[in-house]
């Protein structure tokens, strides 16, 4: 294979890349979003600066997306925390557990998504949206809330799904010293939201070693909301060089 030909290749295996070369598009993509007050110590613990924590929310979510181009149907789990940066807020994203592989690649590695591998699951138990997640043989978290009790304005569920996000990309050199260590933002601005339902709802978290997301413990349910949308994500740009910066 010549030079130039590998340098078409954006990602290993070489000859079986780990995840579709492609921008991905996701049609139904479905929210449960549950919003919650948490010990701000506990937040200080995990947020790094230069993120601010105005108030100590967090939202923990679960998405299942039925239909997306390049890496098919799966669910996503995790926490995002609200911070603020530059005179803008927006949401931290803590931690991210998947079941499928090229979604999680990819997430790595062409932008900073937190990802791993775990089990989420999204449904409808009778008169309730459930939303699990386990990791490995273990349930790491509950959600529950009432399916469909109040409609929620299309316009209050698109501020929600575009809040601008904000990630760690921490990549390490040869010798295992960071070869980029970055605070990046996204934003998603081509959004479509078909529905949208809030309602009372419960989250209740398990403590476990490698999926530590009762490090966040939940002391009140803020808000919840159920949103169906349509949607592609937004390349990530740097906003801060932890390498470069000065220390105290």
């Amino acid at each position: 294979m010549r030079i130039e030909d590998v340098r078409r290749h954006a990602t290993t295996p070489l000859t079986r890349p780990a995840f579709a070369p492609v921008t991905p598009w996701f049609t139904d993509r479905e929210y449960l979003n549950i919003v919650y007050r948490t010990d701000p110590d506990a937040l200080r613990a995990v947020v790094p600066e230069p993120l601010q924590i105005e108030e100590p929310l967090v939202r923990f979510e679960i998405m299942k997306m039925n239909d997306v181009t390049g890496y098919g149907p799966y669910t996503e789990g995790g926490q995002a925390i609200q911070v603020g940066f530059d005179g803008e807020r927006g949401e931290y994203l803590h931690a991210m557990y998947l079941d499928n592989f090229p979604a999680t690649a990819a997430g790595r590695e062409v932008s900073a998504y937190p990802k791993v591998l775990g089990s989420p699951k999204l449904y409808v138990d009778e008169d309730v949206l459930v939303g699990t997640l386990g990791y490995g043989t273990q349930r790491v978290a509950t959600a529950t809330m009432g399916y469909k009790h109040e409609t929620l304005g299309l316009c209050e569920a698109r501020d929600q799904i575009t809040v601008p996000t904000f990630m760690l990309k921490a990549v390490p050199d040869y010798d295992g010293t960071p070869r980029v260590l970055e605070l990046v933002r996204t934003e998603i601005t081509d959004v479509v939201v078909k529905s949208a339902f809030t309602g009372p709802a419960r989250l209740q978290l398990f403590q476990h070693v490698l999926a530590p997301l009762a490090d966040l413990p939940v002391l009140e349910i803020v808000s919840a909301s159920h949103i169906l949308t349509d949607l592609t994500l937004a390349p990530v740009k740097p906003v801060f060089d932890y390498l470069q910066a000065g220390t105290r």
